[in-house]
């Protein structure tokens, strides 16, 4: 597929970049603290769910040590994600000279305005390392005890060109709710050799849909296989009818989603309501088993976009989002092998089996499916812009 330069996009595909899944907390948090560890000139975090907790205490440790040693830290947090960071917290960082942002601030005379919120997740240290995925920092990713009971999530490392676009994308919230410019130089990060094609994909309330634009051209386009992963399941219209289409065309369309364990369980009664018509169509649904299924994975063919985004028109459409897409046969073939452990770990669906469900199940999916209507319903014209 085109990888040619689309005004229609903000950024640009790049080549020469290095990509390394990381799933898990026990996996990708390590990681992510070692980076700031090693910061010598700046750290940008931007943060949809932080809570005080244990997770939340090394990296504010992390954070604030790095700043005590001259390294330039900014968060940016969004107001509603960050309701369960104490103000204790809050104080060892600013006190530690660390530069804090908060995003839509919650205000009631701002109505439906409140509702749009900044979930991107981003850790970008020194212009050379980026990390994004669908992580907050919350003990339900790597939790003290019970760690059976860990949040399933992925995040992606991220190494070449396309670092400069997510520090790029930073500093546009980052100007616009602080009212001041970031003041760091944008970087210019290494080509890898035999490195790998990726862009920085956007979704901006109602203004700027490319992830959803992304993927409908992905799965119009798909020979072979097309497998998502999502937290949250309550796709568009057009999604369904996308996936619908690729089934019937011999695609490999399978779809994982939360099962019984679930942090919105409402959501999910929700979503179920269209299982029915893409069972129908040959769209393989599957609902995964051990714990709460937190990741968000599209790979379609050889593409793969990673990041915040749970591909229901919620997010789409109130939310700030941004994904890490690439287009490489190597990586994709990583984003295969995990996605096949979840499936291996999931129930799956058939139609006759779905058509025999319980009443109850049914009248959930009724009664919640109507919430989800009616916000469906609600205004988005003053939704926050990222610049």
């Amino acid at each position: 597929m085109s990888r040619k330069p689309n005004s229609r996009f903000l950024y640009p595909w790049r080549e020469g970049n290095a990509f390394e899944l990381l799933v898990d907390g026990e996996r990708f948090y390590p990681r992510m603290l070692e980076a700031i560890e090693r910061a010598t000139t700046y750290v940008l975090l931007e943060m949809y769910l932080v809570e005080s907790g244990a997770v939340s205490g090394r990296f504010i440790d992390a954070l604030a040590r790095a700043a005590r040693r001259g390294v330039q830290v900014k968060v940016l947090l969004d107001a509603f994600g960050g309701l369960g960071l104490e103000d204790a917290d809050r104080a060892r960082l600013t006190e530690a000279g660390v530069a804090m942002v908060i995003f839509n601030p919650i205000k009631a005379a701002k109505r439906a305005h409140n509702l749009a919120r900044d979930h991107r997740k981003l850790l970008l240290v020194d212009g050379e390392v980026a990390y994004t995925g669908g992580a907050g920092l919350t003990d339900e990713f790597d939790p003290p005890r019970a760690a059976e009971h860990r949040w399933r999530e992925t995040m992606i490392e991220i190494h070449g060109p396309v670092v400069a676009d997510w520090q790029r994308l930073f500093a546009r919230v980052w100007g616009r709710e602080g009212r001041r410019p970031l003041d760091l130089p944008l970087p210019s990060p290494p080509v890898h050799p035999d490195g790998m094609y990726g862009r920085v994909e956007v979704s901006q309330t109602s203004v700027r849909q490319e992830i959803t634009r992304s993927l409908l051209k992905r799965i119009g386009a798909a020979e072979h296989r097309v497998w998502i992963s999502t937290a949250y399941f309550i796709p568009s219209w057009r999604i369904r009818r996308a996936l619908r289409r690729a089934a019937r065309r011999g695609v490999d369309v399978r779809v994982v989603v939360p099962g019984p364990c679930t942090d919105h369980p409402a959501v999910r009664h929700a979503g179920r309501r269209f299982y029915g018509r893409l069972l129908l169509a040959g769209v393989r649904i599957l609902e995964y088993q051990p714990r709460f299924l937190h990741s968000k994975v599209a790979l379609c063919d050889q593409w793969a976009s990673i990041g915040s985004s749970n591909f229901d028109r919620w997010n789409l459409r109130w939310n700030l989002e941004a994904n890490q897409a690439v287009d490489d046969p190597r990586f994709a073939a990583a984003v295969a092998r995990m996605l096949e452990g979840d499936f291996a770990a999931a129930r799956e669906w058939g139609y006759r089996d779905w058509s025999r469900r319980p009443l109850l199940a049914r009248l959930r999916e009724y009664l919640w499916g109507k919430v989800d209507l009616w916000l469906n319903t609600l205004d988005r014209k003053r939704a926050p812009r990222d610049g």
